[in-house]
């Protein structure tokens, strides 16, 4: 198979609480429109530092990751982010890569919208079993 992109919707989550309660109005949230790389191998959601900047993500943790050759690298975690995929959402945080690493969807934040890929297509889907809204397994 080869690689998959999705059209996603980064939005600060920060913003978007900091609206509900009108302390910013609606066009003051931070959000960003991108095409990502769809890794189910991957754990968590990667961004760069320049996504970083623009979305103004804070730091929350530090932590460390064994990339695909086998080196572990510490890298700032950021968040939380709210994000979207046709009529899918979740919130998750992000690695934050060097300068303009390409950015990538990873496991956790794809279970949380039920989305697959879909090997022929070579896109991402929202789960045909599931096709108007998320189900997320509890056990």
């Amino acid at each position: 198979m080869g690689m998959v992109y999705a059209n996603i919707e980064l939005i600060n989550e920060d913003d978007r609480g900091l609206a509900r309660r009108n302390i910013i109005g609606q066009e003051e949230i931070k959000s960003l429109r991108l095409s990502m790389l769809v890794d189910s191998g991957a754990y968590m959601m990667a961004i760069n530092e320049t996504i970083q900047s623009q979305l103004e993500l804070p730091l929350v943790d530090k932590r460390k990751v064994q990339t695909a050759d086998s080196r572990v690298v510490e890298y700032d975690v950021v968040g939380p982010i709210f994000v979207k995929f046709a009529n899918r959402t979740a919130t998750c945080n992000a690695f934050v890569l060097p300068g303009d690493s390409e950015p990538l969807l990873g496991a956790i934040p794809m279970e949380e919208m039920d989305v697959l890929i879909h090997p022929q297509r070579q896109e991402l889907i929202v789960n045909p079993e599931h096709p108007n809204y998320a189900v997320l397994k509890m056990k």
